[in-house]
């Protein structure tokens, strides 16, 4: 069969987890409004067979959103990305085609186009005009190491099956590296340390900034009852903003448990009793120790 590792990379907020979650079919990373959501790298794992009848797994790395570092946290990131290139048969690299090619866009693809193969997604091609996709397509001429360039919708779902075609043909033969039923290798803790954390992303809109962390306390079944009892920290960098996060009679608090149960209870497939608290820990972008507590760990990504 034809297996390997393609990593996807790209600017903060160009659509990368919103294209992951597509490709993959489930929701294997957290989607925001808010640039650089995604901290961690995660595996996304799609199975099927090719127009030939040939058996592929795919393997998909989601990196954090290409950004300038400002704090331990924004070097973790980096680092992720870093790592995440590194070992992979493939680069898709998303360009949010409704800001036109950025700076940064040329000089990622300048260094790397002439490393590991690279195709390049045209995403929200729904959200630009025809003129404005021909002056990308044009720019992108002076690019000739590039394997693809293909214009898509991750939102939409459109043009996933030319995205996939092109990744395939940059597969090697190989083994069945995950079991077929497995969609993606992050824990269930860790993944409903996600969901929660974007849900308070979007409810919280703008009024916090991106210091949000997850801390899962306990993630049990109980032994009576077919129930997951999750118990949960949301931590903030400001005592201030504790208060934003509970809101008025602890609405907000009671909001952002609300929809995270429905998404845990869907990845669980069993009744979820969620319970949230709200813990300031001054600047925890910066502190090693905290990062750490709350799954941010450079050491991992040395491994």
């Amino acid at each position: 069969m034809k297996s390997g590792f393609i990593c996807i990379t790209g600017l903060a907020n160009a659509g990368k987890s919103t294209l992951i979650n597509s490709l993959v079919g489930e929701k294997v990373a957290i989607v925001s409004w808010r640039p650089q959501t995604t901290r961690n790298k995660i595996l996304g794992i799609v199975n099927g067979t090719d127009e030939s009848g040939e058996d592929y797994q795919v393997v998909f790395i989601d990196t954090p959103g290409i950004h300038s570092a400002k704090n331990h946290l924004g070097d973790y990131m980096m680092k992720s990305v870093e790592v995440g290139l590194k070992d992979v048969d493939g680069i898709l690299y998303v360009v949010d085609t409704a800001k036109g090619l950025q700076k940064e866009d040329y000089e990622f693809i300048e260094k790397h186009a002439d490393g590991k193969p690279l195709i390049v997604v045209l995403n929200k091609e729904d959200a630009v005009t025809k003129t404005t996709m021909l002056d990308v397509l044009q720019k992108l001429t002076a690019f000739p190491q590039i394997k693809a360039v293909v214009p898509a919708s991750a939102k939409k779902g459109e043009n996933l099956e030319p995205i996939m075609n092109e990744l395939l043909a940059l597969l090697p033969e190989g083994v069945q590296m995950f079991p077929e039923d497995m969609f993606t290798d992050s824990s269930m803790r860790f993944m409903a340390a996600e969901i929660i954390r974007e849900k308070g992303l979007y409810l919280l809109d703008k009024e916090i900034p991106y210091g949000i962390g997850v801390y899962i306390n306990k993630f049990e079944m109980r032994e009576d009852k077919p129930i997951y009892e999750i118990d949960a920290d949301i931590v903030v960098e400001k005592q201030s903003h504790k208060a934003i996060v509970i809101g008025k009679g602890g609405n907000t608090l009671k909001q952002i448990a609300s929809a995270a149960r429905k998404d845990l209870e869907e990845m669980t497939g069993e009744q979820v009793f969620l319970t949230l608290y709200v813990k300031a820990k001054p600047d925890w972008r910066n502190s090693d120790y905290l990062m750490r507590e709350l799954g941010y760990d450079i050491k991992d990504l040395k491994k």
